[in-house]
């Protein structure tokens, strides 16, 4: 008789980090810190624990969370670089360079948005959620920057609805039940 532990959920470790990271980074854009800690998170908890979240959903055949986690935990890496090579002056990304860089990445989102709508609300919602967030910081590096602003409190929406998601999925475990619903999936 074989007996199979039961697995841990690499989701939990990737949405937290994507979450906290995306957070930090809104409290930065609406003026409550510096760009410090948003570089330190970017690198670790937003970069790296994404990424081997993301190499772990590979493992369990998930290729939406395999994408997701390890592009986004790309993303920070690279905008952490772009924030210490600016600081540094090894090379200036102009407000417009960064803009295209977030073009790019509005483009993949509106990618994974599609199939985000047919897994649950939780995951639809983060997903739209992300797809405005980027689309007014495209706006907001193209000529109007009080877009910023407006960019850095929807996305806090975007990044507790992440955090939401990872709860769902811990407390489920915790408490043997669905404790923080998700919703059903907006396509079916």
């Amino acid at each position: 008789m074989s007996i199979t532990a039961p697995k841990g959920n690499p989701a939990v470790v990737g949405l937290a980090g994507f979450g906290i990271t995306t957070m930090l980074l809104q409290f930065h854009n609406v003026g409550w810190c510096g760009v410090g800690p948003v570089v330190s998170m970017a690198f670790i908890f937003g970069g790296l624990a994404q990424l081997i979240a993301g190499y772990q959903e590979f493992k369990c055949a998930n290729n939406f969370g395999f994408s997701a986690f390890v592009a986004y935990g790309s993303f920070w890496i690279a905008l952490g670089i772009i924030f210490l090579l600016n600081h540094f002056k090894i090379y200036h990304s102009s407000t417009e360079d960064v803009g295209w860089f977030l073009v790019s990445w509005t483009l993949y989102t509106f990618i994974m948005w599609i199939p985000a709508m047919k897994i649950h609300s939780a995951m639809a919602t983060t997903f739209t959620l992300l797809l405005i967030g980027f689309v007014l910081l495209d706006i907001a590096h193209f000529g109007y920057p009080e877009f910023t602003k407006i960019a850095g409190y929807e996305l806090m929406l975007c990044a507790a609805s992440a955090l939401y998601m990872m709860a769902h999925v811990i407390y489920a475990q915790v408490f043997g039940r669905d404790v923080l619903p998700v919703g059903k999936p907006w396509i079916r």
